[in-house]
């Protein structure tokens, strides 16, 4: 049960789902009230409150809660009448008193149109040149102003219908994105009666789309989008790369052909299940021994079986034509195309100016090449002419270069072979040194002993330190020899000397 407290929503505003008037208490009373003062008091509030119906009664619409003319409920357009009123009134806050004043608002900003209005317009409702009357420029210019929009101003709801724009735009842009993609131009033919149908399986609205939405879409979708051609019987969708389409007899035809086909489809469905039927009830009334029951039953079952084969070769026919009607709009887009191609090629080589003119093009053209040869044969001359080199001059400065280059190798290789003489000659110099070193050694032993025997008579002192020079003297000699052979040729020579 509801609380005492909680106030009872109207039916239409429980469907709102994410609409601004799913709100706060004191906003719905805020919507509620005689919110036209605000125009000059509060120029934003004014402005938000009227966003908000606008808003809600678009969600409304695609809701399907929101009663049309004649009954029932539409998706893209709004019947302002009793029920409307009644439907959105409140225990609480009862009717909305600026309802009248929201729809004349969103008509002012091109939120909604009237229906007839809309209907019946030769140019798009995007044409910002509509003509627009004297006296409805003057009544814009009052309400700006704010001259009778006061709190005790009249502000009843007028009895009409509107198309709400925003929700014909959103259903309008998916049946295009869908039904243009269609690889054929048969394919995008269809009658009033299929396109309906699949219309609404394409269309994720709760109300689905009545008789009267449908001639809304159409006439937007011809007038103000270029998409659609349409009449009484057939409807016809643009392709890629088309001009705005026309219908044609053979179109009326092919839309026909496509009914009479689903027709025959539907037949062909229900007498095979049909059929079936019969079948299990002649079953049924043989396994209950009831014969004239199953004799009943078999005798409609051959009834259905034989419509169900006249039907389906009338379908296969159907069916046949139908694929040859494919082949041949097919066959007629290939020509035009291989046409086009070929005028294109035409004039081309009409640009060209046929063989004749490309010949002598080619034929100018290798006679200029063949100018231009001979004027670059005459420039090379005259420079070559300026710029003469003496061939032989060239040949003797490069002689004494080699000459140079020959005489410099000469003077290395000599050198590397003096510095490996000298290296063999130091090695045998070593070789040579030490006999010659132990025969010396044996001829200072000698005069050693004959020393001293000379002067035995001198002093003992005298004798050591004659005996320690000599000794130290050999040391000496001996460790230079071992070090530098050269030296040690000449160290005998200073040792006799001493």
């Amino acid at each position: 049960m509801k609380a005492k407290n909680t106030p009872e929503e109207p039916h239409s505003l429980r469907l709102f789902g994410s609409s601004p008037l799913r709100a706060s208490r004191a906003r719905l009373a805020s919507l509620y009230s005689d919110f036209r003062v605000q125009r000059t008091t509060n120029p934003d509030g004014y402005a938000a409150n009227v966003a908000a119906w606008q808003d809600a009664l678009e969600h409304a619409a695609r809701a399907g809660v929101i009663p049309a003319l004649g009954g029932g409920s539409g998706s893209l357009s709004l019947s302002t009448d009793e029920n409307l009123m009644r439907a959105l009134e409140s225990k609480e806050w009862g009717r909305p008193l600026a309802l009248g004043t929201v729809i004349e608002e969103a008509i002012s900003q091109g939120r909604m149109i009237p229906l007839q209005s809309f209907l019946h317009a030769t140019s798009s409702i995007y044409d910002r040149k509509r003509d627009i009357s004297p006296w409805g420029l003057l009544s814009w210019g009052l309400k700006q102003l704010g001259f009778g929009y006061g709190a005790s101003a009249d502000d009843r709801l007028k009895v009409g219908q509107y198309v709400i724009v925003h929700n014909v735009e959103e259903v309008g842009k998916t049946i295009m994105a869908q039904m243009s993609d269609r690889s054929t131009r048969v394919d995008r033919i269809y009658s009033r009666e299929t396109f309906e149908m699949e219309a609404a399986k394409l269309m994720n609205l709760e109300a689905g789309l009545t008789k009267g939405d449908f001639v809304i879409l159409l006439t937007y979708l011809a007038r103000d989008k270029k998409g659609v051609a349409f009449d009484s019987q057939t409807v016809k969708f643009r392709g890629h790369n088309e001009d705005t389409p026309v219908i044609t007899q053979q179109d009326t035809a092919i839309a026909s052909l496509k009914i009479l086909i689903s027709g025959l489809n539907k037949q062909v469905e229900a007498l095979t299940s049909r059929t079936n039927d019969y079948a299990l009830a002649a079953r049924k009334a043989v396994a209950n021994q009831n014969r004239m029951s199953a004799l009943v039953s078999l005798r409609s079952k051959k009834l259905a079986e034989s419509t169900l084969k006249e039907r389906s070769q009338v379908l296969a026919q159907l069916e046949d034509v139908y694929a040859k009607i494919e082949q041949a709009v097919d066959q007629v887009d290939i020509v035009r195309v291989m046409e086009a191609g070929a005028g294109v090629l035409r004039n081309l080589n009409a640009e060209a100016g046929g063989i004749q003119r490309v010949e002598d093009v080619v034929q100018d053209l290798r006679e200029e090449m063949s100018k231009a040869n001979e004027i670059g044969s005459v420039l090379n001359e005259v420079t070559e002419g300026s710029n003469s080199i003496d061939e032989n001059a060239v040949d003797d400065e490069l002689d004494a270069m080699e000459r140079e280059e020959q005489q410099e190798k000469e003077k290395r290789e000599a050198e590397r072979t003096r510095e490996r003489l000298e290296g063999i000659k130091d090695t045998e110099n070593t070789q040579n040194t030490a006999p010659r070193l132990h025969q010396h050694q044996g001829q200072e032993a000698q005069s050693a002993q004959s020393a001293e025997k000379g002067v035995r008579m001198s002093t003992e002192a005298g004798a050591g330190a004659m005996d320690t020079m000599s000794i130290d003297d050999t040391e000496v000699a001996t460790k230079e020899r071992s070090h530098s052979p050269r030296q040690a040729e000449h160290m005998p020579t200073a040792v006799f000397d001493g």
